[in-house]
């Protein structure tokens, strides 16, 4: 391993992309920066929106309507007793990002890619545990996306941070790496 006391230190070897000290803080001020943005539209939204008002858009295809979640993704473990699910969705979430945030800093595992895919999980992540923490174990949705009776459940922007995530990784599988020069 290649290591110097420079704000500018190549982290990992030769063999991957070098990710530098100052590229690792780039990513956690981007966090800062997402989580920022996911709860302005939070507040923005439970200031304009009335409480399970509907408001459709371009169609039908969009709908904004203002929810209290206290489960996960679709709900998931709204109805587990506060205990749990505050165990499990403070508790654990907050101990995944610090784990997260401790990888992406210390590993010489990280490529460029995981750095930026892990600060967007992290900043999705961040953002919904804000608002448990904030508001007594729930968190503010307000967004749909469909056609006709295929839609999406009911997220928020945070959401899009984790779900672009997993499209990037799904499209990403389907394509074949380069091969290396040298």
């Amino acid at each position: 391993m290649l290591l110097a006391p420079s704000d500018e230190t190549p982290i990992l070897s030769s063999k991957r992309a070098v990710i530098s000290r100052l590229e690792r803080w780039g990513a956690l001020a981007a966090i800062a920066a997402l989580v920022g943005l996911d709860q302005v539209t939070k507040v923005v939204a439970r200031a304009m929106l009335v409480p399970g008002e509907l408001h459709s858009y371009l169609g039908g295809c969009f709908w904004i309507r203002l929810v209290r979640n206290h489960g996960a993704f679709l709900s998931l473990g709204s109805t587990l007793s506060e205990p749990v699910r505050q165990a499990l969705l403070v508790g654990m979430v907050a101990l995944f990002l610090v784990g997260a945030l401790v990888w992406m800093f210390r590993s010489s595992k990280v490529t460029r890619s995981s750095l930026w895919t892990t600060a967007a999980i992290v900043a999705g992540g961040a953002g919904n545990l804000w608002d448990r923490i904030m508001d007594k174990g729930g968190v503010t949705d307000f967004l749909n996306v469909g056609l006709g009776g295929v839609r999406t459940g009911i997220f928020n922007v945070a959401d899009m941070y984790i779900t672009g995530v997993v499209v990037f990784l799904v499209i990403g599988s389907f394509v074949k790496p380069k091969a290396r020069k040298g």
